[in-house]
């Protein structure tokens, strides 16, 4: 069934719609600058605590453990309590792990700050869902790219203001996240109205929170499973790429922590072109489901370039494939996904898609850095690329246009 928006969406003005998802991509924005400002650090904070790679990735996939665990739980509550509650208890979370990070001096203070940061962004699902709820079905693509559009501003700009701060300070980048963290808490409190108002109807039957993620287990083969196993593919190689990229730009180009931060922004300029301009035009000639397809095959051909670029210009002519896929791939994905989900579980159906997606970015880390370790510094690339062309290519297979009778409920 296809998910309409909230029983107020009718009366709202198309002004009150915009300025709803602007307050909503301001949000998201600013929540991806601070957690941008600590992603790309761990690495080299971590050497310095003399913590071997493979563990790292340990610490990277902590926050994604987290985050698979949180994702259907937020998706849950989102759906009965609304999203905007959700959305405010997840940033208060966010903060209290940015503060951890500040003044951690060992393994295990670094692997709890991910964890609680972790635990914190599982209301990615929440948000794709307050825009589900605010805008037209035809128009959920061009807007979940703006708000990914929003959200790469934030990851762009993230890592050069943590770099700049490590530069400072060790502690500082953790302070400032944490800071940002509360004055996006402060703002999301005053502006940013609920977008849900359908209330649960008492009695009615409560499924395990569990119960969608075993239904695509069990019958994986069903529209909605696809796609929400095609997003965890995606995530998949993308994370491979930044688990690894921090290790292989300082093993192959001698890149240290106080300069990692302008690659993040070279990539985000290219993702927030994407998704701010160019994403609406591309589906509206391609349709979501081609440009699903033609963002896998970017993806797939970046992973694979990487590790062949012999110097600092020709990777700056490679990265824009990976960014240009994300962009792509994921809104396509999560507006087809959308169609499928009944209007009062659709905070659980893309809870469940970013249980996957959690999944991935926690073997992603552990698998890429034991093949950075052991294999070589083009392995991770190498894998994540053939995994992400096989498995997008038969997943994408038998998928239609427009998959409304192959929903499932979750």
């Amino acid at each position: 069934m296809e998910h309409s928006p909230s029983p107020d969406f009718a009366i709202l003005s198309q002004t009150e719609r915009g300025r709803r998802l602007a307050i909503l991509i301001a949000v998201a924005g600013i929540d991806l600058m601070g957690a941008a400002m600590i992603f790309p650090l761990i690495p080299f904070y971590a050497l310095h605590l003399k913590i071997p790679p493979v563990m790292i990735g340990v610490i990277m996939a902590s926050f994604w453990v987290a985050q698979m665990v949180s994702a259907p739980l937020w998706g849950r509550i989102s759906d009965r309590y609304g999203r905007r509650p959700a959305l405010l208890i997840g940033l208060g979370s966010l903060g209290a792990g940015y503060c951890i990070f500040a003044f951690a001096d060992s393994m295990w203070l670094l692997l709890l700050s991910r964890a609680i940061q972790g635990a914190g962004g599982g209301t990615t699902a929440v948000t794709q869902a307050y825009v589900a709820d605010t805008v037209a079905p035809q128009d959920r693509a061009r807007s979940l790219g703006w708000l990914s559009a929003g959200t790469n501003v934030g990851t762009m700009l993230g890592p050069v203001i943590g770099s700049w701060a490590a530069y400072r300070g060790q502690y500082l980048p953790g302070v400032l996240a944490a800071s940002l963290c509360l004055m996006n808490l402060l703002f999301a409190w005053k502006w940013l109205p609920e977008s849900r108002r359908r209330a649960e109807p008492k009695g009615a039957p409560k499924k395990p929170v569990w119960h969608g993620a075993w239904i695509v287990l069990r019958h994986p083969g069903g529209a909605a499973q696809r796609l929400i196993l095609l997003y965890a593919v995606g995530m998949f190689g993308m994370s491979c790429m930044q688990s690894v990229l921090g290790l292989y730009l300082g093993a192959a180009f001698g890149i240290t922590e106080t300069t990692v931060g302008y690659f993040y922004l070279y990539v985000g300029v290219f993702s927030v072109l994407m998704r701010s301009a160019l994403i609406g035009p591309i589906v509206d000639q391609l349709g979501e489901l081609w440009t699903l397809r033609a963002g896998a095959v970017c993806l797939a051909a970046g992973l694979l370039s990487y590790p062949f670029a012999p110097n600092l210009w020709l990777l700056a002519a490679v990265i824009p494939l990976i960014p240009i896929g994300a962009a792509l791939l994921f809104p396509a994905t999560t507006a087809l996904l959308s169609k499928t989900s009944d209007g009062g579980e659709l905070g659980a159906t893309l809870g469940v898609a970013q249980t996957f997606a959690g999944l991935s970015r926690l073997i992603a880390p552990v698998t890429a850095t034991l093949l950075f370790q052991y294999l070589g510094r083009q392995a991770p690339f190498l894998f994540a690329s053939a995994m992400v062309a096989v498995l997008a290519a038969v997943l994408a297979s038998q998928l239609q246009e427009s998959p409304r009778r192959a929903a499932v409920r979750v």
